[in-house]
């Protein structure tokens, strides 16, 4: 199943239309009570996403997973504000599984 997951994100739309799937927005939900609906690097209770600390890529197909078929250990709520200064100070890693 997992395949045809990845499949459909590469063929149906951008990682973006993702974002709206009942499954990435339960998984999000849980992430979001996990960390008390608040952002752990400030504390900040505003503009709050969840943050894959690193993505993944199939190895034989080279396709990304999909947002929600992530670990919990690899997500992380931060408020908009620590997310952007992030993404300018690194680079999120990716590996091949």
């Amino acid at each position: 199943m997992k395949n045809d997951i990845m499949q459909t994100s590469n063929t149906h739309g951008s990682y973006k239309e993702l974002l709206f799937d009942k499954r990435w927005l339960e998984k999000r939900a849980g992430i979001l009570k996990r960390d008390n609906f608040r952002c752990v690097m400030c504390c900040s209770d505003k503009h709050l996403i969840v943050h894959h600390k690193q993505y993944h890529v199939n190895k034989r197909t080279g396709e990304k997973l999909v947002p929600w078929d992530y670990h919990d250990k690899y997500l992380v709520t931060l408020c908009e504000k620590c997310h952007n200064k992030g993404h300018q100070l690194y680079e999120i890693p990716t590996f091949e599984i």
